[in-house]
């Protein structure tokens, strides 16, 4: 399909369509109510939106939260009134309280690791991207993929409700290990804000579940004629061994969770042991808080995958499309997202080099660790050759998928340290690990993001977001990003702990007071920026320039052969068949630098 291919605006889908599995699926044309066609829709598309918007909601909250303890760490003798209008109690004088910082912390880290980092991104994108780069009219279950994105928002209800008990939300950390997290008296924050917090993360798995498992049954059977599985989008591919990750590790998740409820509520021990109150011993024999950590990290690791491989996958496209040259190394990329899928189960406890592991399970942690590194290696040595003498297009998608690659590449050189179980004994529970994992996992997954926003919010919207405050945004991203956290590198090595209330009372970690401080305006600035985005976003889905072409990047991939507005179906009669690979970037003979998926191979041509 060329850019002349005819545009239909708005239009439902009326003819039966053929799809790979020999199925017609006839849609009829008629006008749905705004409640069933937006808020309950079954539309892959309009629900890849609402993760989106439902994703940029949490992380600007969960970023406020990161400036308000950011402020207490870095001026911990003012006062700022503004947090009390905004914290109330828990801020009293301007001043917050140490036992609502712990909480703010906790909150922060659940909230942009599960509910933006995971259910905004990989909803987000697996929706939008699957059915419409495979070829299909919908999910394999449009009703589940429904239920999944409702699910989240119950999740969400929840969590947002924890913010607003008298005891607090939960203060465990992130994590919320026991037995801080298993035992109600231990703190306010282990109170009912715990129990919400318990209810929502369980509600969250089962969304993760059934979103998950509508993906890999998409890409596996709803592939349009032609789309073999060596024709896909690398996106594709990463979204489906997300979707595997998310399938086999959630569960365990869920189950340490269930059993952290029992202990709490129903007068279990498989996590308690030998407890003592004000000198009175508590009615717990024969846990172990050491298998809640196995259950956490065995999903905290893949999650960390869950979380950069939707990056990974739009990144590739972002870059390829805008060096105007095909992806380097496709097979090898593919056997890499492979590898980096199995190693992803085997190196969980690299977590837990302090906890009195055996020394030679740890060797073989270790090793499983720095092994991982192999597939990561091979996708940034093909990043940087798809993109070396192109004709690269300096976009705000692009510079955005160049620095999701600049952050991964150094954020991944500092887990070497991490991964070694001699240093990581010094290094544990310091800012050096806070550095490493917010720019390897946080803020290089952001990037990916951004650059799948920005590439893709005409496919979402039909409108362009405006290109000069996509440059701001990246700028001051770019350089917050390293400025916030290259310098916590240096605290951690002094061996800054991290979750500390207030360092002002250690004579070993008082100089570093100006580099605190430092970094609390930096990460306010950068915040600032995180709003000029949201501005640009709900601003251009109204008012942005308008897409006059089916394909404005130039890409061959499918999903820019349907209308600007495509209807529920995507494509208005059959879907179009496909011929080649999707990094088809070269000469077609009539003016363009690309040949589309749906070209059939000319004669003499080979297939890639």
């Amino acid at each position: 399909m060329s850019n002349e291919h005819i545009i239909i605006e708005g239009q439902h889908v009326t003819h039966a369509a053929e799809t790979a599995g020999g199925h017609d699926h006839g849609h009829e044309h008629h006008e749905q109510h705004f409640i069933w066609k937006y808020i309950f829709s079954q539309d892959h598309k309009i629900i890849g939106r609402q993760f989106l918007i439902t994703g940029i909601i949490w992380a600007m909250i969960g970023a406020l939260m990161s400036v308000f303890f950011r402020l207490q760490l870095g001026f911990p003798d003012s006062t700022f009134p503004i947090m009390e209008k905004v914290l109330g109690e828990w801020a009293k004088g301007g001043k917050l309280s140490p036992e609502f910082y712990y909480a703010l912390v906790t909150m922060h880290g659940t909230i942009l690791v599960f509910f933006v980092l995971t259910a905004g991104l990989s909803g987000t994108f697996a929706n939008l991207l699957i059915p419409l780069q495979v070829g299909a009219r919908d999910m394999a279950s449009p009703f589940m993929n429904m239920l999944s994105y409702w699910f989240f928002f119950l999740a969400s209800i929840l969590m947002f409700v924890s913010l607003f008990v008298e005891t607090g939300p939960a203060s465990g950390g992130w994590t919320t290990y026991p037995p801080l997290s298993a035992l109600k008296e231990a703190s306010l924050g282990s109170g009912v804000g715990m129990d919400l917090w318990l209810l929502s993360m369980a509600t969250f798995v089962i969304s993760s579940l059934l979103g998950g498992l509508n993906y890999i049954t998409t890409v596996l059977n709803m592939r349009t004629k032609g789309m073999t599985m060596t024709r896909m989008p690398l996106t594709v591919w990463a979204l489906f061994f997300t979707a595997v990750l998310g399938v086999l590790s959630f569960p365990v998740l869920f189950s340490g969770f269930v059993l952290l409820i029992f202990d709490r509520n129903f007068g279990t021990s498989f996590y308690l042991s030998e407890i003592f109150i004000g000198g009175k011993a508590l009615p717990h024999i024969g846990g172990s808080a050491i298998l809640y950590q196995h259950l956490f990290w065995f999903l905290g690791h893949p999650e960390v995958y869950i979380i950069m491989l939707p990056g990974m996958g739009m990144a590739s496209e972002v870059l390829s499309c805008n060096s105007r040259k095909p992806i380097f190394g496709y097979f090898a990329m593919i056997i890499s997202l492979v590898g980096i899928t199995l190693l992803a189960f085997l190196v969980w406890a690299h977590h837990m080099f302090v906890t009195g592991m055996s020394p030679f399970l740890g060797s073989i942690f270790v090793l499983l660790t720095l092994l991982i590194a192999v597939p990561s290696a091979v996708k940034v040595f093909n990043w940087l050759t798809t993109i070396w003498r192109g004709n690269i297009r300096f976009n705000p998608a692009m510079l955005f998928a160049l620095g999701f690659v600049s952050l991964f590449i150094s954020g991944g050189l500092t887990g070497l340290f991490l991964g070694n179980s001699a240093l990581d004994i010094h290094l544990h529970d310091t800012y050096f690990v806070v550095a490493h994992f917010h720019i390897v996992m946080g803020v290089s997954a952001f990037f990916g993001m951004f650059a799948g926003i920005y590439h893709w919010f005409p496919k979402m919207f039909g409108r362009f977001m405006n290109t000069s405050l996509g440059y701001i945004h990246f700028f001051i991203t770019f350089a917050g990003a390293y400025l916030i956290f290259w310098p916590m590198h240096y605290e951690g090595i002094a061996g800054m702990p991290r979750r500390y209330y207030d360092y002002s009372a250690w004579e070993s970690f008082k100089h570093f007071q100006g580099v605190n401080a430092f970094i609390s305006i930096v990460a306010t600035i950068v915040f600032f920026a995180q709003l000029l985005f949201v501005f640009n976003f709900f601003m251009s889905i109204f008012r942005g320039r308008r897409m006059t072409t089916l394909n404005p990047w130039g890409s061959p991939t499918l999903e820019w052969t349907t209308p600007i507005h495509p209807g529920h179906g995507n494509w208005v009669g059959e879907i179009p068949e496909v011929y080649r690979w999707p990094y088809d970037y070269k000469d077609d003979g009539h003016g363009n630098d690309f040949i589309p998926q749906t070209t059939p191979l000319r004669p003499g041509e080979e297939e890639h």
